[in-house]
């Protein structure tokens, strides 16, 4: 077996100092996004038409009309959409042109496949 001769010389690792700036503002841009996810996420549990729209159209893979019905809503996120037969899921980002810092994801499912 091999011992070094002489002990490992351990590195203490220096972090730069602590400033939350950053994350702070982080964490008010997310406080938009959940506030656009709030509106989103109301529309689709109070109103059985809309709900039944995006549904319908998500289905026959209308990605515009989907995405045209949530921005009538007045969200002022950028959303990606991406949906299969199970369900949906929204990626809220900032808007273009604003600090790009974070996303929020939110999947919601339409379909549960039960197994016999």
């Amino acid at each position: 077996m091999f011992y070094p001769a002489f002990p490992p010389q351990y590195i203490v690792r220096q972090y730069p100092p602590v400033n939350p700036a950053l994350f702070s503002k982080s964490a008010a841009t997310a406080q938009r996004l959940m506030n656009d996810a709030s509106i989103i996420l109301k529309k689709l549990a109070e109103s059985k038409s809309f709900a039944t729209s995006v549904m319908a159209a998500a289905q026959e893979g209308k990605t515009k009309e989907v995405s045209r019905m949530i921005q009538s809503l007045g969200i002022k996120s950028k959303v990606d959409l991406y949906f299969n037969p199970d369900g949906i899921r929204f990626t809220l980002s900032p808007p273009p042109g604003a600090f790009s810092c974070c996303q929020l994801v939110i999947g919601l499912r339409w379909n549960i496949f039960l197994s016999t």
